[in-house]
Formats: C-alpha cells, sequence, structure tokens
C-alpha cells in the first residue's frame, strides 16, 4: 500500500498529522492551539483554532475544507457544547463558507490529552 505521510510537531516521530492512501486522505485530530500555542477557555474558540489546525494540514495534500467528508468531534463536556450548539455551528458555518456536506460523529469523553482542551476534532477527506 502507497502512503503518504505528513509528520510536524512535538509527536511527529510516532504518528503522522495526515495519511493520504488513494483519494482517501485521514487527519489525526487537531486540538484548539492558537498559533502563539495558548488554549482558549471558550470551546467556540478551540473549535476555530481546531479548523485552522485542520486547514493548515489539508493544504499540505492539496485539499480544502471543501475536500471534508466526515468530522469526529471529541469533547469533554457535551453538555457545555450543546448549550452553544447554535454559535458554535454558525461559526463552523462560516470558517467552511457554507453548511458542510459532511457527515459528523460528536462523541463525549472523559478527558483529552491535556485538561485544558475541551476538544478535539478528527476528519476524513476526499482527494480528486
Amino acid at each position: 500500500m502507497d502512503k503518504k505521510l505528513y509528520r510536524v510537531g512535538p509527536y511527529a516521530d510516532f504518528f503522522s498529522q495526515g495519511v493520504q492512501v488513494g483519494n482517501i486522505l485521514t487527519l489525526a485530530g487537531q486540538l484548539g492551539d492558537s498559533e502563539d500555542g495558548t488554549v482558549p477557555i471558550a470551546i467556540k474558540d478551540q473549535m476555530t483554532n481546531c479548523y485552522s489546525n485542520i486547514k493548515n494540514v489539508l493544504s499540505e495534500f492539496g485539499a480544502t475544507l471543501e475536500n471534508v467528508i466526515d468530522e469526529t468531534w471529541f469533547v469533554t463536556d457535551v453538555n457545555e457544547c450543546m448549550k452553544d450548539v447554535s454559535e458554535i455551528f454558525n461559526e463552523r458555518e462560516i470558517i467552511y463558507g457554507c453548511k458542510p456536506a459532511v457527515s459528523q460523529t460528536l462523541v463525549g469523553i472523559s478527558a483529552l490529552v491535556q485538561p485544558q482542551y475541551k476538544l478535539e476534532i478528527k476528519v476524513i477527506a476526499y482527494l480528486d
């Protein structure tokens, strides 16, 4: 099997941020770090940063959010996410530039890699 890998960041020796096999691209879950390394408190702001990080990995494969076909959101507090769901999904629509044509799964989990993270987003994209 021929794989194209994109490895970057502090865990580059352990896993790839993106793996392309044929026309399918899978991304490792992206967290809500800002470019300066800070993590915002609000889940909506973490989401915005997650998508910024997703866009960066997609661009390494010549792709954009238009190529995304599936999302999985891992959240540490489903109630907090659902309390602000309209605001969160309005912002998501702005980020995509339209109503996203993707399938999505929301999974409540007990924790992410560090306690300040509230959200991690993993995507699958189809490359033309």
